[in-house]
């Protein structure tokens, strides 16, 4: 049986592995959607709504005390007054799971506990792949002489190309926020630095996990992440290898 013993951040490994089997079962569901017959914005559709009903149910049923924000509900809900929220993104990267055979899309769960992401599961279900805080990843090995930026696909920041030239890096597109969060924790880049604004539910769970696995985590002026404000719109975010924070945060005062 899981300990409901509290870490020094006030959650228990029972909280981490709920994180990771949520995660995975709504993984494992898209999946199954994903190889039925449904196309386009239905498939899309299709499994926001069904991974954000197993989620919230499930959430529910085993931690009915606890706040709980998923992208599908109402953003506007005030749940400051909860210490411990529960922050998910049942489908990370629609556009993606609807192109079969992308597998840069993502399930996210995390837990909040006063304002900071502490627990965390991402679920790559195409790559058949769930990485948790339950069971941190290693540290991914230090940055090349040639640093690799993940970079939106389709809406890469404006200063991508500036840090690309002063790191003397190369730019690595991709799709959903967890699958490049990811990358950087699995050693397969080095830095994601995001502009132009995002939700809670796109980074609590990746934070969670990156910070976890050592990697450094921050807004991109270098302030501290805070999750469950009243407003869950997050202007900007940096992941990455320690050793770059401080060149990166340099670079990108301004945006």
């Amino acid at each position: 049986m899981a300990s409901h013993l509290l870490r020094a951040d006030g959650s228990s490994d029972a909280d981490h592995l709920l994180a990771a089997d949520l995660a995975r079962r709504a993984g494992d569901l898209l999946m199954t959607l994903r190889d039925g017959p449904l196309e386009g914005a239905a498939l899309g559709d299709t499994g926001d709504r069904a991974s954000h009903d197993l989620l919230v149910s499930a959430l529910s049923a085993a931690r009915p005390g606890d706040g709980l924000l998923s992208e599908e509900d109402d953003p506007g809900v005030d749940r400051r007054g909860i210490e411990r929220t529960w922050i998910v993104d049942p489908l990370d990267g629609t556009r993606e799971f609807r192109e079969r055979p992308r597998t840069d899309w993502a399930v996210h769960v995390a837990l909040s506990i006063g304002g900071v992401a502490c627990v965390g599961a991402v679920a790559l279900p195409a790559q058949g792949r769930v990485l948790t805080t339950a069971t941190p990843p290693p540290p991914p090995p230090p940055p090349g002489s040639i640093p690799r930026l993940v970079v939106s696909r389709t809406r890469p920041p404006a200063f991508s190309d500036l840090l690309r030239e002063e790191l003397g890096g190369e730019l690595v597109p991709m799709g959903s926020a967890g699958a490049k969060a990811m990358s950087v924790v699995l050693g397969d880049a080095d830095v994601y630095a995001h502009a132009g604004g995002m939700y809670e539910w796109d980074s609590a769970a990746p934070v969670a996990v990156a910070a976890a696995a050592g990697l450094h985590v921050s807004r991109l002026d270098g302030t501290p992440l805070a999750y469950n404000q009243a407003n869950p719109w997050l202007p900007d975010l940096l992941i990455c290898a320690p050793l770059l924070a401080d060149r990166v945060i340099e670079l990108c005062k301004g945006y």
